[in-house]
């Protein structure tokens, strides 16, 4: 009888160690970041040569060299993300360079951003979300899923330079908060007084709010509030892209990662925050190649092509991904709401979670030197 009560009391020590560490790989916080229309080909292989070399497309090629080009694709995609690979690579992991034949593909048919978005976070490639205009989305966003879950209510936040996010994300049905475009801030500190002000001085050369004053907005309502879920959607790589900029794309790729970057190290210097959060980086669709880069859609070839980066608490440190795979967009959602520990569920079909495939760190998927 002893040994046996033994056992059960062995038995319930090793049950709660388990539970104690299945709990640990959950984060408690989440961090999302979108750089719409960014290609995977600069993300895995830096600038592209012919394209920063054509005066069409690129004002000094000599500049853009200086800064950003190497004859090692590895040194040059160093150079345009180095947050994202001197860190998230060696953090987490990175999904969808094609040329290992590790795809990430949206689901929809249309290639553009309100079906992309939606499919990110809705988990659902609605094929009736099928334009850019202003409708409230009326599928069940995994944003205001989380919002629902006990110690969320009014801790999710997206900060967006585009003004259709607030019906992407349907704000009056998720119920998060959404500060779009030029949307002021609370008037409750000197510094939501003063990024108010700044951000109808500045100019916009895209019509739009500049993506440093969006960034700014989440950073300062981070520290004012503590959000445990924040959304950050950057909107420059995309329109300069159909403004044929090359050089100002890059640019703005670059500003993108050093202000993930600085946000990152933030989150690692505030106690609500580090050690607990996770960041997911990806976009919304694709570009073509060529000449057609500036451009995506149904007609233009690649365009569908897209990429994820992600680490924090419950995602291995691999690094970039080298098997043979076949992602999903559609399976973001579901992988956004496993990585605080829920299961998504909504009255639409919703594509699985990737944290499964994510967890597998055999030597098949382990990062080379």
């Amino acid at each position: 009888m002893k040994n046996i009560s033994t056992v059960f009391i062995v038995a319930g020590i090793f049950l709660l160690m388990s539970n104690t560490l299945f709990a640990q790989e959950h984060a408690e916080r989440l961090v999302v970041v979108t750089l719409d229309g960014m290609r995977w080909q600069e993300v895995f292989t830096g600038v592209d040569r012919d394209l920063m070399e054509n005066h069409a497309y690129t004002r000094d090629a000599d500049a853009m060299k200086r800064l950003y080009w190497d004859a090692s694709a590895e040194r040059r995609r160093e150079q345009l993300f180095p947050f994202i690979w001197n860190v998230v690579a060696k953090q987490g992991q990175l999904l969808g360079n094609r040329l290992l034949g590790n795809d990430m593909n949206v689901s929809n048919p249309y290639h553009f951003s309100y079906p992309g978005y939606n499919e990110i976070f809705t988990g659902y490639p609605d094929t009736s979300v099928n334009s850019n205009d202003k409708i409230p989305n009326p599928n069940t966003n995994v944003l205001g899923f989380i919002q629902q879950q006990s110690g969320f209510q009014g801790r999710v936040a997206a900060f967006t330079s585009w003004d259709v996010f607030p019906y992407i994300l349907n704000k009056w049905q998720s119920g998060i908060y959404v500060n779009a475009d030029q949307d002021s801030l609370p008037e409750t500190t000197p510094e939501f007084r003063l990024l108010n002000r700044l951000q109808y001085l500045t100019a916009k050369p895209l019509d739009l709010r500049p993506d440093i004053f969006t960034y700014a907005a989440a950073k300062v309502y981070m520290k004012a509030y503590h959000p445990r879920v924040v959304y950050i959607a950057f909107d420059e790589t995309d329109d300069y892209a159909h403004a044929g900029m090359y050089d100002q794309y890059i640019k703005s790729a670059h500003a993108a990662d050093a202000m993930i970057g600085d946000l990152w190290k933030y989150l690692q210097q505030d106690t609500f925050y580090a050690g607990k959060t996770a960041l997911l980086i990806t976009c919304d669709h694709g570009r073509g190649t060529g000449d057609a880069w500036r451009d995506h859609g149904a007609d233009v070839q690649g365009s569908s092509a897209i990429w994820m980066a992600v680490m924090g608490p419950g995602i291995p440190a691999v690094g970039e991904r080298k098997e043979h795979a076949q992602y999903e967009q559609a399976q973001i959602a579901a992988t956004l709401a496993e990585i605080l520990g829920y299961h998504f569920t909504a009255a639409h079909p919703i594509a699985s979670s990737l944290l499964p495939q994510l967890q597998q760190t055999d030597a098949q998927h382990a990062q080379s030197d």
